[in-house]
């Protein structure tokens, strides 16, 4: 099993995932996709998302801010979406995307794994 099968299983088995992507932000393609519905098509989400991170880093670039993106985190009614970047040298302009159920899902703790996940990511 590779790194990136490895990391798509280890998100899926947070608690509430709904779907979980491993995605290039430079094409908005996704290298590696688990789980999903038709209401949650994660090859869609992955050009979406695509877009919220190169927008998140443009903005920090425009306002000169010495820092970078740790997670995004979008709060849907019924789901919460987390935007991890992967800041590995061998992981270098990826993102992870988790979709998790918000009836079922533990923030704090999908965070604190996705943390884990990607530190350990080596594509």
């Amino acid at each position: 099993m590779s790194n990136m099968d490895l990391a798509l299983k280890e998100m899926m088995a947070i608690d509430g995932a709904v779907g979980a992507a491993v995605v290039d932000y430079g094409s908005g393609m996704a290298l590696g996709v688990q789980g999903g519905s038709k209401a949650l098509d994660l090859q869609v989400a992955a050009a979406g998302n695509t877009e919220v991170m190169r927008s998140k880093m443009r903005t920090i670039e425009q306002l000169g801010l010495k820092d970078e993106i740790e997670d995004i985190l979008i709060t849907l009614g019924a789901q919460y979406h987390i935007i991890r970047p992967v800041t590995g040298r061998k992981g270098k302009g990826l993102f992870l995307y988790l979709a998790l159920d918000r009836g079922r899902a533990n923030l704090a703790l999908a965070r604190h794994h996705m943390k884990g996940i990607e530190e350990n990511l080596e594509i």
